[in-house]
Order: C-alpha cells, then sequence, then structure tokens
C-alpha cells in the first residue's frame, strides 16, 4: 500500500512542481503572486479536451492516436501561452510601478474574470476527456503504474530538465536571473527587462498548459473551477520550496504531491485537499522562507 500511495503522490507532486515553477518564475523577478496562474492550467485543461475533440472529430484519433495527443499538447501550450502573455501585458504591465496591493487585486479579478468566461463559453457542467490509455502497466513491488502515471512522471522530469538547462545555459536564461537579482541594474546594462518579464510570464503559462494536459489525461475530468484548488496547492509547493527559488518548487511540488498522496491512504482521502493548507498552515509558522531558503532582501 505504500508504495502504492508513492507512486501517486509522486504523479501528483510532478503536476503540482510544473505549476509551482510558474509561481515561483514571476515572484522570483516582479516580487508578485500570480493568482490568476491556477485559471492559466484550467484554461490548458480546456484546450486539450477542445483539440483533441476537433482531432476525433477529424478521424485523426482513430489512425495516429499519439500524434493527436502530441498535437492537443502543443496546441494548448500555444494557446495558454498566448493567454499568460496578454495578462500581463494588460493587467500586470501598467501597474508594474503601482504599490504591491494594486497588481495584487488585479491578478485576483483577473483569475476570477478566466474562470467566469470559460464558465460562460464552455458551459458549467464537467467535461469528460476520453481515455486514451489502458490500465494495465507495470506491477513493481505489489504495486502498478500505470501509462498515464509514467507518461506524466517522464515528461515532467524531461520538462523540468530542459527549463533548467534553459536558465542556467542560455543567454535569455541568463538575463531572467539578471532580472530577478536587480531589475533596475539589468535595465542599465542593456537588458530590455519588458521583454524578459513577457518571456518569462509565457514560459510559466507553458508549464501550467503542460500540468493542464497531463491532469487531463490521468482524471479524464475537468470543470471551470479547477484552477482554484490546484492554484493554492501550487503555491504551497512554491513556498514549501521557497517562493522564488526554481529547484525549491521542484522539491516543493513533489513534496507537496507525497505528503497528499501518503495521508489520503493512510489518514483520509476526504480531506486530501486540505493537508495542502495545513503544510501551508506549519511552513509559515515554522520556516516562512521555504525550505531552500533565499534572502528575504527588499528591491528597491
Amino acid at each position: 500500500m505504500f508504495l502504492q500511495q508513492f507512486i501517486q503522490g509522486l504523479t501528483l507532486g510532478y503536476v503540482y512542481a510544473l505549476m509551482a515553477l510558474g509561481y515561483t518564475m514571476v515572484y522570483g523577478i516582479l516580487q508578485l503572486i500570480n493568482f490568476a496562474h491556477g485559471e492559466i492550467y484550467m484554461l490548458g485543461a480546456y484546450m486539450t479536451v477542445i483539440s483533441f475533440g476537433f482531432f476525433t472529430g477529424a478521424g485523426l484519433t482513430k489512425t495516429h492516436l499519439f500524434l493527436s495527443l502530441i498535437l492537443s499538447m502543443l496546441l494548448s501550450i500555444i494557446f495558454v501561452s498566448a493567454y499568460g502573455a496578454t495578462v500581463e501585458r494588460i493587467a500586470y504591465r501598467p501597474l508594474r510601478n503601482a504599490p504591491r496591493l494594486s497588481p495584487l487585486i488585479s491578478a485576483i479579478g483577473v483569475s476570477i474574470f478566466l474562470q467566469n468566461f470559460v464558465m460562460l463559453t464552455q458551459g458549467a457542467t464537467y467535461k469528460v476527456f476520453p481515455p486514451v490509455f489502458s490500465n494495465t502497466g507495470l506491477t513493481i513491488g505489489g504495486a502498478k503504474v500505470t501509462p498515464v502515471q509514467l507518461t506524466i512522471i517522464l515528461l515532467s522530469s524531461v520538462v523540468m530538465i530542459f527549463l533548467h538547462l534553459f536558465i542556467s545555459k542560455t543567454k535569455t536564461g541568463k538575463a531572467m536571473r539578471a532580472v530577478a537579482q536587480d531589475r533596475i541594474m539589468a535595465s542599465l546594462v542593456g537588458i530590455d527587462t519588458d521583454r524578459i518579464i513577457a518571456i518569462t510570464f509565457i514560459i510559466g503559462s507553458a508549464l501550467a498548459a503542460i500540468a493542464g494536459f497531463m491532469v487531463t489525461l490521468y482524471y479524464s475530468l475537468i470543470n471551470y473551477y479547477m484552477g482554484y484548488i490546484a492554484g493554492i496547492k501550487a503555491f504551497t509547493a512554491a513556498v514549501l520550496g521557497g517562493i522564488g527559488s526554481i529547484p525549491g518548487a521542484m522539491v516543493g511540488g513533489l513534496l507537496l504531491g507525497l505528503i497528499e498522496g501518503l495521508a489520503a491512504g493512510y489518514i483520509s482521502s476526504e480531506y486530501k485537499d486540505a493537508y495542502a493548507f495545513i503544510v501551508l498552515i506549519i511552513i509559515l509558522l515554522i520556516r516562512p522562507a521555504g525550505l531552500f531558503k533565499r534572502p528575504m532582501e527588499e528591491k528597491v
């Protein structure tokens, strides 16, 4: 039972980690908690269902199922990344130099708007994604690993490795680290900070879209308010690892998923959404800076 719950928790942990990366990247550069990030993830799930439904209607899924899934994920990434860039340009950039409370209120407003926009355009009922993988899988030590779980773990790992290489090796990644360290000094040495911030939102939105794609495969059921709880859990994962720390977001997401999976198995699955809040309260009381502590300096 432990191994089975561990695998389920690890699968959820990878989803939380991808979402937490979006939170932590935006916070690292802007010192802003993007509370609309959960709705961006929800848009990724809806775009997956819509695009896969289009391919099903065109008959592509019968002959090229794997290609249909890849195209659905790519369309979701493109669509949601465009949404993320638009939200940054309209809702956050004009408030860049405003008091911190203003962009926070704007983020909450964007969250409410996106949630109601999807409800009005797609309906308030649940959307069903057809199961595309079989339930048979690998058996490890008496625990079963389904093809969906294996896909989520492998895909998330590859995405995280590419993100790490992008941040540490590329010119844009170095510019992002420079802007996160000191935005004013970065602009003085010739870095286009507006462009870098927009790229950060695009990357964070793409990660949320991948998370939405994976959770759609995993649960086969989505709704317009699914981003609220998922967003809070991802935020908890970012705080757990140390908000602003990319490795911390990865570790925090995995730890939160494992905590939720094991607690659901050994305590009660009825309160699985409450465990994230309990973890958040404990972290804020014991170690507010998170496991990967960063200096809490005020940026000018």
